[in-house]
C-alpha cells in the first residue's frame, strides 16, 4: 500500500482546501489533514466537504497508521457554511448536504486507522461535530466547543448524534438546547476530548498521542476500532460473542503471537514488518 497520498486541489478559488502533511509532527505513519479555509473559519463548504471525504476514502487504502484533522487560522472548523447554505433554499438542497456530511462523519468511524481531531480553537455546529466523530480528540486550552445552530433557529440535529454519544443525555442536550460554548476543560470533563494543553504545546500532546498509537501493531489497532463501534450498537450478549471472535482472530494474528511470548520472555516485543 503507498501512504504518498497528494494533496487536493479544488476549483475552489484555487485553493488547496486540505492540506495534506506526512509523517506529520515527526511522527512516522502519522497523516495530518489540515482544513484550509481560514478566511472563513474552515467553514465546510460543499467543496471541502467533498474534498475531505476524497482524502480520508483514500487513506483508508494505504499503510498510514494514524489521522489527525486539524484546522488553519483561528478556527478549527465553524461548522456549515451558512452563506452557501442560504444561497440555495430548497429542502432537496439541503437533504443533498446533510446526507453529504453524514457520509463522512461515518467514513471517519470506519476509517480503519484512528481519526485524532486537533483543537486549537473554536469548534461549533458541524465543526463540534466533526470533533465528537473523531476516535479521539486533542485541544489546546484556548478551544471552545458549541452547537450553536439553535441560536439561529436551527437544532443542531446531525451534531447531536454523535455528541450525544460522547457525553451524558443531559450535558448534550443542554448544549443543545442553550448553544452555549464551554470550554476546553469543561469538553474534557464531559468526555468530549481526551487531552487537554497550552496552545504552545498542543503539537507536541497531538504527536505524544499518536505515536503511542503508532507504536503498536496495525493489525490488532485497525480489528479494535472496527470492533469498538460495531459492539456499542448491539446487546450486550451479542457484543461478547462479537469480541470473543474478534479476539480468537486477533490472537491468531504473528502479531500477537509475538506480543505474549515476548511478555513470556520477559523482553521488549519485535513485531513483525
Amino acid at each position: 500500500m503507498n501512504a504518498n497520498l497528494p494533496a487536493s486541489n479544488p476549483a475552489e478559488t484555487g485553493a488547496t482546501l486540505v492540506e495534506v502533511t506526512h509523517d506529520a509532527y515527526g511522527v512516522r505513519g502519522l497523516v495530518c489533514l489540515t482544513l484550509n479555509r481560514p478566511e472563513a473559519f474552515n467553514a465546510l463548504s460543499e467543496a471541502l466537504l467533498d474534498v475531505l471525504q476524497a482524502d480520508l476514502a483514500a487513506l483508508a487504502e494505504t499503510d498510514a497508521r494514524v489521522v489527525v484533522i486539524a484546522g488553519a487560522g483561528r478556527a478549527f472548523c465553524a461548522g456549515h457554511d451558512l452563506k452557501e447554505m442560504r444561497a440555495a433554499p430548497s429542502l432537496a438542497y439541503y437533504q443533498a448536504l446533510f446526507a453529504r456530511c453524514s457520509k463522512l462523519m461515518m467514513t471517519i468511524q470506519r476509517l480503519p486507522q484512528p481519526v485524532i481531531a486537533r483543537v486549537h480553537g473554536v469548534a461549533t455546529a458541524a465543526g463540534c461535530q466533526l470533533v465528537a466523530m473523531c476516535d479521539l480528540a486533542v485541544a489546546a486550552e484556548t478551544a471552545r466547543f458549541a452547537v450553536s445552530g439553535v441560536n439561529l433557529g436551527l437544532f443542531c440535529s446531525t451534531p447531536a448524534v454523535p455528541l450525544s454519544r460522547n457525553v451524558s443525555r443531559k450535558a448534550a442536550l443542554e448544549m443543545l438546547l442553550t448553544g452555549e460554548f464551554i470550554d476546553a476543560y469543561e469538553a474534557q470533563q464531559r468526555g468530549l476530548v481526551n487531552r487537554v494543553a497550552p496552545l504552545e504545546e498542543l503539537d507536541a500532546a497531538v504527536a505524544s498521542l499518536a505515536a503511542s498509537i503508532c507504536a503498536k501493531p496495525a493489525e490488532a489497532v485497525r480489528a479494535g476500532k472496527e470492533l469498538f463501534y460495531r459492539q456499542l450498537e448491539m446487546g450486550v450478549e451479542a457484543a461478547y460473542q462479537l469480541a470473543g471472535q474478534t479476539m480468537a482472530c486477533n490472537m491468531m494474528d504473528e502479531s500477537a503471537l509475538e506480543g505474549v511470548q515476548a511478555f513470556i520472555d520477559k523482553r521488549a516485543p519485535d513485531w513483525p514488518r
